[in-house]
């Protein structure tokens, strides 16, 4: 069993929504060195993380042996989040597999696995609620533990299960972006009376720093995180009384909600380098279907008595997030969140990496 935290971590995904924080939290306070796996060396996103601490740059994909070997084969630590909307579901299983194959030939000492909830598992195996880009983690996840079971002498292993980031429901191009009508922030998605387990970045570095720096405690372990279960009307009236500015949520039917921003979108694969002629690949329709039936009949739970005794100052309600979110806009000067969701605003800002990527390509 691993007695010794890392002293030096390869991150997979670290220029991506999730990475960058991770990457903070790790290298930030100078007891970590990292180094990170990035396709584009000379990115904005790429450059910032040299920033961060002790931070050095391996280019190449995560989708390459030789590169994964060089990466693995110098640190003792690894970090891996490999992005689902790039890979598509098999893909992305393939090499995580062989990403955790690699890390234990090569001396890896602690892997942690960036996962989703295993949405279909943990809904009985109903295809209402398939969601590739949950479900081709959350398998991953579980094989990760069961083989960690025989391999724990040799190299220790923690999954860290996340959600939708805080970050997304005022954030452009993800599935919750709102908008502003008639001087009303506006969120319309099909979640009814459910609650999303939304995330907060800020929070994912220090759990991510905690797994590798209490490794006797993590090994073994699916830590699984949320600022808490957030119901969009809560979500309305929060951010009402943040900014004083009118909000509300509007529930929507699954084809209203398909027929509107995301038309363009909604029968191009998941993944957008997977396999549009592969039956296994998932139109972005069909897998946030299952996306949002999951969180609209309550299928996620988290163990939020375990969170504050890991992370006893975490963020604990969407509200704080907002506070948080609206002082440091003010603090930058970009006036607050009502500022940061006027569409000018809106279309500039955006959480995710995928368009970045997308533009490229490439895995």
């Amino acid at each position: 069993m691993p007695s010794q935290q890392a002293s030096k971590i390869f991150v997979i995904g670290a220029t991506g929504a999730q990475g960058l924080p991770v990457v903070r939290g790790l290298a930030g306070d100078g007891k970590c060195r990292v180094l990170a796996l990035t396709r584009d060396g000379n990115s904005a996103r790429a450059k910032s993380l040299l920033g961060m601490g002790d931070v050095s740059i391996l280019e190449g994909s995560f989708a390459d042996e030789q590169i994964l070997r060089e990466g693995l084969r110098s640190c003792d630590g690894a970090f891996v989040n490999i992005d689902g909307f790039n890979t598509g579901e098999k893909t992305e299983m393939y090499w995580a597999i062989r990403t955790y194959e690699i890390a234990l030939e090569e001396g890896v000492r602690f892997f942690v696995y960036g996962n989703l909830d295993y949405a279909l598992k943990k809904a009985g195996y109903d295809s209402r609620f398939r969601t590739g880009h949950y479900d081709g983690k959350g398998r991953i996840g579980e094989w990760i533990l069961s083989q960690n079971r025989a391999n724990c002498d040799r190299m220790g292993a923690a999954v860290f299960t996340t959600g939708p980031y805080m970050e997304m429901a005022l954030s452009s191009r993800t599935p919750m972006t709102p908008t502003v009508e008639d001087d009303v922030v506006t969120w319309r998605v099909p979640l009814g009376a459910g609650a999303v387990v939304h995330v907060s970045l800020e929070d994912c570095a220090y759990y991510v720093r905690w797994l590798f720096d209490h490794p006797e405690r993590a090994n073994g372990m699916n830590l699984e995180v949320a600022i808490e279960h957030v119901r969009y009307a809560d979500l309305a009236s929060a951010f009402e009384r943040v900014t004083g500015r009118r909000a509300r949520y509007i529930d929507t039917s699954l084809d209203d909600y398909f027929a509107g921003a995301l038309k363009a979108a909604a029968d191009r694969p998941a993944g957008y380098n997977a396999d549009p002629d592969d039956p296994s690949t998932m139109s972005f329709r069909d897998n946030f279907t299952g996306f949002w039936n999951m969180w609209k009949h309550n299928i996620i739970t988290r163990d939020y008595d375990l969170l504050d005794r890991i992370h006893p100052t975490r963020i604990r309600s969407a509200e704080e997030w907002l506070r948080r979110m609206d002082r440091q806009e003010r603090e930058a000067g970009r006036g607050g969140l009502w500022e940061m969701v006027q569409p000018e605003n809106l279309r500039t800002r955006s959480v995710l990496k995928i368009g970045e990527d997308q533009r490229r390509g490439r895995l």
